[in-house]
């Protein structure tokens, strides 16, 4: 796809994620991104995943959804009966929030069997794994790459969004660190056209945003 400030709107939608995630979200809300995501042709729309069955039946997008979100606290066999029920009721894709005390100790061992279990559970879906790169260290983040790629993840993504979100830095850090083996999902505080072409350029291949609209038609 062509990167860049001349980047038309269509092309642009391609990239996002068009992403309603938060706790008090009404049905009127999420019928409405899915007509927003089939109007202007984001890639997807990423809800919570009560509203999968309700998103699969009214936009032609793909469906994406979260598991483990926002903390990423949960056992993984509570993430794996998570996203059981997420592609049982049509999900494409599934963001996973990682276990981040595995990061946090050093326990590497541990995270890549968390993510591998999720990955083959989640099979044919793709699966994005959120690293919340604002709450590790540079080699954390860099190890937490490593280890998704190496556990078979489809995308790494920077931010929840719940504790900031994506930097250039971070984008940039990850890129150099996956090269052409995971391709890179940046969400968290993307709000403007400028903000999502300078990610893009600088590698992201998927956008996270709630302003979707906003972005495509400034």
């Amino acid at each position: 796809m062509k990167r860049g400030k001349f980047m038309d709107s269509k092309t642009l939608a391609s990239y996002i994620d068009h992403t309603l995630l938060k706790a008090d979200a009404t049905e009127d809300e999420i019928l409405k991104i899915c007509q927003e995501a089939d109007e202007f042709g984001f890639k997807s729309v990423c809800v919570n995943p009560y509203w999968v069955p309700f998103a699969r039946n009214h936009t032609k997008a793909k469906v994406c959804s979260v598991i483990g979100f926002p903390l990423g606290a949960q056992p993984v066999e509570l993430k794996i009966r998570e996203a059981a029920y997420c592609l049982q009721n049509g999900a494409d894709e599934i963001d996973m929030v990682i276990n981040l005390s595995y990061p946090k100790s050093g326990d590497f061992t541990a995270l890549l069997a968390e993510i591998s279990q999720i990955v083959v559970a989640s099979s044919p879906a793709i699966v994005k794994v959120i690293l919340e790169t604002t709450l590790l260290s540079k080699s954390e983040k860099i190890e937490a790459t490593k280890t998704a790629v190496k556990a078979g993840a489809h995308f790494v993504k920077t931010s929840t969004g719940f504790n900031g979100g994506a930097t250039k830095e971070d984008v940039i850090l990850l890129k150099e660190t996956v090269k052409d083996q995971c391709l890179i999902k940046a969400s968290g505080g993307i709000r403007t056209k400028e903000d999502a072409l300078n990610f893009i350029s600088l590698g992201a291949n998927r956008i996270g945003t709630s302003s979707g609209v906003k972005i495509v038609c400034p």
